[in-house]
């Protein structure tokens, strides 16, 4: 008779962790310390929040501020900004179009808010492409070229200008305006009105394609 040892399946060692694969995870548990401690986290949290020994930290980075600015790239990459903004279809209503890109340029510049605190004097890294999210948001808006008073590339800088400002801390303080608010401002003015423009305009309408 075969024993269960016998007839048991051989156990196959888990694979370890690719370099590349190891240093992004450890990369994304650095992130959310990053926002709440600064760059005085220590190596002992990093460990901690990753699950690995402390050792790993610096096999992999070498010291704590290569870890840092790892983090700092990864959290400014303008790639899933992009993205996003690339799956609005340019089919939907143009205050709909209008709605979702604020709400996504303003999330974003809010989140670059967030890490000016630890970035310090330090300025972020320039993504290389700046203008990109001008080309994106102009195709978007491509099919109500002539209903707009400026080319579409100019608007995408004038939504820029209105999200940046809009997300600025010190500029909004118990002034706050909601993106219904910023929508209305660009699509209609100050004094101007609209048959087109309905109010407000719920995120689910707005989203993306």
């Amino acid at each position: 008779m075969t024993s269960d040892a016998q007839t048991e399946a051989p156990r196959t060692r888990a694979q370890p962790m690719a370099a590349d694969d190891r240093k992004a995870m450890i990369v994304d548990a650095v992130i959310p310390l990053l926002l709440e401690h600064g760059r005085g986290m220590t190596s002992r949290q990093i460990a901690e929040a990753a699950g690995i020994a402390e050792g790993t930290i610096f096999r992999a980075f070498g010291d704590k501020e290569s870890l840092v600015q790892a983090a700092i790239e990864k959290y400014l990459d303008p790639e899933p900004l992009r993205e996003a903004l690339r799956s609005i279809d340019p089919a939907l209503p143009l205050e709909n179009k209008v709605r979702a890109i604020l709400y996504l340029l303003r999330e974003r510049f809010q989140k670059v808010m967030r890490l000016m605190p630890v970035i310090g004097p330090q300025r972020p890294p320039v993504p290389q492409e700046r203008g990109e999210f001008a080309r994106i948001i102009a195709r978007v808006l491509e099919p109500e070229t002539r209903e707009l008073n400026w080319p579409p590339e100019r608007v995408a800088h004038l939504l820029r200008l209105i999200t940046f400002s809009s997300a600025f801390p010190a500029l909004n303080e118990g002034i706050e305006f909601s993106i219904d608010d910023l929508a209305r401002m660009v699509l209609v003015g100050i004094a101007g009105t609209s048959p087109h423009v309905t109010f407000p305009i719920t995120p689910t309408e707005a989203s993306c394609s």
